[in-house]
């Protein structure tokens, strides 16, 4: 038997992180992330790909999606996705095929007349593969940066936008993650010693920092700088939020900042809330559906199907019968899953 035509990798091409999972025999067997500076250009996959496991370099069929070619590296999303696809083809071992949502799987040279399909259709990925387990559902995919939100009706994705700036406008994106985003992203000002004070308006702490003090960030979870280039300790962690309110660690006790990091955490919750919220408002989504939970941030998720009253499934449990083994990475590297199964 051909070992190869068993074998599939997808892959997810991020702006600041590579996803990749092994498929074998219609199985998950591994999943891994890791951090990407693309916006330094193109050779900065070079690098991540040095880092992965072995098992990316052996013979494969290889499933691809992105979000990559929206950095800033690239001159628009059609030349993010020729050079993204043109990097897979040339660096991957194994025929490759690029992921184009609603047109399905392309070849490479068919990427660029694609571009408007391909770019940033991840969240389709794992939608379509969602649908083939659950009729109705509502994905809730949190990551490192954004957080998708994705009807699923019928079996099949039903969003109502499809590029990233139709979906701002329907809400099914929202431009918050629980590593990445700056403070100021979701909260101009936050309660101190009975006072509502504002906040500096400067990018001196992120989510990360947040959910490190809350005690709720995956090991793992924040591969990437601090805001400050220190470390990511409490007490360093606590002295990057505390700058947010014109403060030194030292003017506030330990339980003061995890009562602020825990303020920050449901300021950042109320707009997901927001948009979730609206979307199972939709006819076509019954009272039933559960949220289908997974990304880096699906603690969050969970938070949030719990105050909408709604149950919540992890992206795990609905694919279980593909999984095989564990596979640590699999919930946070969701589209990089997807387009290895369904491919």
């Amino acid at each position: 038997m051909n070992r190869t035509s068993n074998r599939v990798i997808g892959w997810d091409l991020g702006g600041v992180h590579v996803k990749a999972a092994l498929v074998e025999d219609g199985c998950v067997v591994e999943a891994v992330q890791a951090p990407c500076r693309l916006w330094r250009g193109v050779p900065a996959l070079d690098e991540t790909f040095a880092q992965l496991p072995d098992w990316v370099r052996g013979a494969a069929h290889h499933a691809v999606t992105m979000t990559g070619e929206l950095t800033d590296c690239f001159a628009d999303r059609a030349d993010g996705v020729h050079q993204l696809s043109a990097w897979a083809a040339a660096t991957l071992t194994g025929d490759v095929r690029i992921y184009a949502g609603r047109a399905g799987f392309v070849s490479v040279e068919e990427a660029r007349t694609h571009a408007a399909d391909i770019a940033s259709a991840n969240w389709h990925a794992t939608a379509a593969l969602i649908g083939r387990h659950a009729g109705h559902a509502l994905l809730v995919d949190i990551g490192s940066t954004t957080a998708d939100l994705i009807p699923i009706v019928q079996g099949a994705p039903a969003a109502e936008g499809y590029s990233d700036a139709e979906r701002l406008e329907t809400g099914e994106l929202v431009y918050t993650g629980v590593v990445r985003t700056p403070l100021l992203a979701f909260a101009t000002h936050a309660p101190w010693r009975g006072r509502r004070t504002r906040l500096m308006a400067e990018t001196f702490a992120s989510t990360a920092d947040i959910y490190r003090l809350t005690g709720e960030l995956p090991e793992g979870a924040d591969q990437q700088y601090s805001a400050d280039l220190k470390g990511k300790s409490i007490p360093e962690t606590e002295t990057r939020l505390a700058r947010m309110v014109g403060r030194d660690r030292g003017e506030g006790s330990e339980a003061e900042w995890r009562a602020l990091a825990a303020w920050f955490a449901e300021a950042q919750l109320r707009p997901l809330h927001d948009a979730a919220a609206v979307l199972l408002s939709r006819a076509d989504l019954p009272e039933d559906a559960p949220l289908v939970v997974c990304g880096a941030g699906r603690f969050l998720a969970e938070r949030l199907a719990a105050r909408l009253g709604r149950r919540s499934v992890p992206l795990t449990e609905t694919i279980a019968a593909h999984l095989r083994g564990e596979a640590a990475w699999v919930s946070t590297c969701g589209p990089a899953v997807a387009v290895g199964l369904i491919a």
